[in-house]
């Protein structure tokens, strides 16, 4: 295992780069990370440092790579998740300010609102995560890839990098979603004035499964989902690059649309 010395300076490595708005680089050499448990460490390091800082507090996670052929470019086997930070949240409608970011690009998902605690070590599934949550919403979550090349990412380093989490829209959280079977809720996409559509279960069978996922990689790092933490649950539509002028509405049958505009 890498000594925390070592992960402390990749994590203000990877802060700097930030500072500096660098584009995204695997870590390689001295910075180089062996596993992905690593990578979690330095994520966890990263976190502190912005938690210190504008960012403000950590206020809820992101579930990322929940598409295989998406794992299998990264090449990982499971899903990966990242923090998501006070200063990065929006209430829909929103105006994104393009300049924010290096590049942003946008995913359409359901978020979840917890409800209660979720204690650590107990086993979880779509169906035994439920009663601790209070509600959902549809959400846009922002992406910073900070103009990254896709051809050779490093899984370790992604994983690192906060699962490029920057940030959220969240639209207005709802209880409805009980009733739904989130396996096969309708979902659309207006993008521009051109439309698409898709279910929630386009997220790794069910939304409610990413959740569980989540909690439990959380829990096998000595962390857990709180009450009130929000969770990006996974797109269900491929991601878009963001340019200014864009105006996005994304609907969930039965529980709201969530809009915002690029500025």
């Amino acid at each position: 295992m890498t000594d925390q010395h070592h992960i402390d300076r990749i994590a203000r490595h990877l802060h700097d780069a930030h500072a500096s708005r660098s584009r995204f680089e695997n870590l390689t050499g001295d910075f180089a990370l062996g596993s992905i448990d690593d990578a979690y460490r330095v994520q966890i390091a990263l976190n502190k440092l912005w938690e210190g800082g504008p960012k403000g507090t950590i206020v809820g996670y992101k579930i990322a790579l929940t598409s295989q052929a998406i794992r299998d470019l990264v090449g990982v086997d499971d899903p990966c998740g990242g923090a998501i930070f006070a200063s990065t949240v929006y209430q829909s409608p929103a105006n994104i300010p393009l300049s924010s970011f290096v590049r942003l690009g946008l995913e359409f998902e359901l978020a979840f609102r917890m409800g209660k605690d979720v204690p650590t070590g107990t086993p979880l599934d779509a169906e035994t995560i439920a009663p601790y949550v209070d509600a959902a919403m549809p959400a846009f979550e922002l992406i910073e890839d900070r103009d990254a090349d896709y051809s050779g990412l490093d899984a370790a380093t992604l994983v690192a990098d906060n699962a490029w989490s920057g940030g959220m829209v969240l639209g207005a959280p709802s209880t409805a979603w009980r009733e739904l079977d989130l396996a096969t809720t309708p979902v659309s996409l207006s993008f521009n004035g051109a439309n698409e559509e898709a279910v929630t279960g386009a997220a790794m069978g069910n939304p409610l499964t990413s959740l569980a996922y989540l909690a439990r990689l959380l829990g096998d790092q000595g962390r857990s989902l709180k009450a009130g933490d929000i969770v990006m649950s996974g797109s269900t539509l491929a991601t878009r690059f963001a340019k200014a002028g864009d105006h996005a509405i994304y609907t969930v049958e039965g529980l709201g649309s969530v809009e915002m505009r690029v500025a």
